[in-house]
C-alpha cells in the first residue's frame, strides 16, 4: 500500500527531537518523495520540509537527505543547489548523480577550490562541453583523469588538445587518455609521442643505453604506433589535422611516410606530400598518380624528401595502383608482403622468403640509405 506523509511525520520534525529520530524521519519522507509516492499537496509539504532540512545543524540529517534524493528528478532546484554547496559528505552524491543541477551550477562549483567536488562532477554520467572545459581549467589532475576516462564527457578535439598540453607530465591523465575508447588521430599521435618520449628517458636512465640508440628504438616504436592509428581509416579532416601536426612538430619524416605507404595508406601519403610540398591535395593526387614518372618525381622533390628513397616510394605507388583490396582481414598484410618484396629489390636481392619482421628490416635499411 502507498504510504502517505502524515502530520505525525511533520510533528516529529517540528518538535526537534534527537538527531537520530530526525535523520530517520528525514529518510522516510525523502524516500517517499523520491519514489513518487506522495500526492501533490503532500509533495508541496515535503519540499518545504526539505528547505528546512538543508539548513539543519545535524550533519547526519543532511547526509540522509542527499543520499535519498540524489537521483530524484523532482527535487526543487534550490534544494539541490544548497546540498551541492554543502560539505563534501552531503554534496558529492548530489554532484555526481543529480540531473536537477544546471551546467551553470556545475561550472560555478567546479571553479571553486574543492578538489573532491571537482572529481565528483567529472564522474557524472553526462558532462557537457562547458563543464568539461571548466574542469580542464582547474589543474586538478585526478579530476581531469576521471573526466578523460568518462565516456559520457563531451570532449571535442580542442578540449582533448588542451588536456594534452596542460597535463602532459601527468601519468594519471595520460593513462586515462590512452584508455579512452576513441580518440581523434591527431590527439592519439600526441599521446603516442608523449609516452614514447617518457620511455626514451626511462631507457637511458635505467638501462645504461646510449642516447642515440634509445632515440632510434623509440623513433621506430613511435612511427609503428602512428601508422597503426591510420589502419582503420580516418576522415579527410582528421588526416589534415594529423599531417599538419606531425609537420609542425618535425615528426613527418620520410621513414614515417614510407612506413605508412608500405602498409597501403595512400591517403596519408597524398596528404603528407601536399603538406610538405605546400600544394593543394588535389594537385598532389594528380601528380602522384600520373601515368608517367615525372609527376611523382616532381612532387616528391618539391617535398624535399631523400631522393635515394624515391625508387621505393615509386614501387609502393605503382603496386598500390595495381592492387585492389578484397575486403579480407589480411588485406594489409598481403599488400605489405608484396610491397616489401618489390621495394627491397630496389636495394638488394633478398635470398630468403619475406617474414613478418621485414617491415622493420626495410625501415632500417631505408634509414641507412637516407643517412
Amino acid at each position: 500500500m502507498t504510504r502517505s506523509l502524515t502530520q505525525a511525520d511533520v510533528a516529529k520534525l517540528m518538535a526537534d527531537p534527537s538527531p537520530k529520530v530526525r535523520a530517520e524521519t528525514t529518510g522516510k519522507i525523502a524516500s517517499q518523495f523520491a519514489d513518487q509516492e506522495l500526492g501533490e499537496a503532500e509533495r508541496k509539504i515535503a519540499e518545504d520540509i526539505f528547505r528546512a532540512l538543508v539548513k539543519d545543524v545535524e550533519l547526519s540529517v543532511r547526509e540522509t537527505l542527499a543520499a535519498h534524493l540524489k537521483t530524484s528528478r523532482d527535487l526543487p532546484h534550490d534544494v539541490a543547489l544548497a546540498m551541492a554547496k554543502d560539505v563534501d559528505s552531503v554534496a558529492l552524491p548530489i554532484l555526481k548523480f543529480s540531473d536537477v543541477l544546471t551546467d551553470d551550477d556545475l561550472v560555478e562549483i567546479v571553479s571553486g577550490d574543492d578538489a573532491a567536488k571537482q572529481v565528483a562532477v567529472a564522474q557524472r554520467s553526462i558532462v557537457s562541453s562547458s563543464v568539461a572545459d571548466a574542469l580542464i581549467d582547474t589543474g586538478n589532475e585526478k579530476a581531469v583523469a576521471r573526466l578523460v576516462s568518462n565516456e559520457g564527457a563531451d570532449l571535442n578535439e580542442t578540449a582533448l588538445d588542451r588536456v594534452m598540453n596542460n597535463y602532459k607530465n601527468s601519468d594519471a591523465v595520460s593513462d586515462s587518455m590512452a584508455r579512452r575508447p576513441t580518440l581523434p588521430a591527431a590527439i592519439a599521435e600526441q599521446l603516442v609521442s608523449a609516452l614514447t618520449d617518457q620511455l626514451q628517458d626511462y631507457m637511458v636512465k635505467n638501462h645504461d643505453l646510449p642516447s642515440d640508440k634509445a632515440h632510434n628504438l623509440i623513433l621506430q616504436a613511435r612511427e609503428r604506433a602512428t601508422v597503426t592509428l591510420l589502419k582503420d581509416g580516418s576522415s579527410d579532416a582528421e588526416l589534415i589535422q594529423l599531417v599538419r601536426q606531425l609537420n609542425r612538430s618535425q615528426r613527418l619524416s620520410s621513414s614515417l611516410i614510407l612506413r605508412a605507404l608500405c602498409t597501403g595508406d595512400i591517403k596519408f601519403f597524398e596528404y603528407a606530400m601536399a603538406e610538405l610540398a605546400q600544394i593543394p591535395v588535389k594537385n598532389a593526387r594528380k601528380l602522384i598518380h600520373d601515368d608517367g614518372k615525372l609527376g611523382l618525381e616532381s612532387v616528391y622533390k618539391k617535398a624535399q624528401l631523400p631522393i635515394v628513397l624515391l625508387p621505393a616510394v615509386r614501387a609502393c605507388v605503382e603496386l598500390m595502383n595495381e592492387t585492389d583490396y578484397d575486403g579480407g582481414s589480411n588485406d594489409r598484410n598481403r599488400f605489405t608482403n608484396r610491397i616489401l618484396e618489390r621495394v627491397l629489390t630496389q636495394f638488394e636481392d633478398p635470398s630468403s622468403k619475406m617474414t613478418e619482421d621485414d617491415l622493420e628490416y626495410l625501415m632500417t635499411k631505408l634509414d641507412q640509405y637516407a643517412a
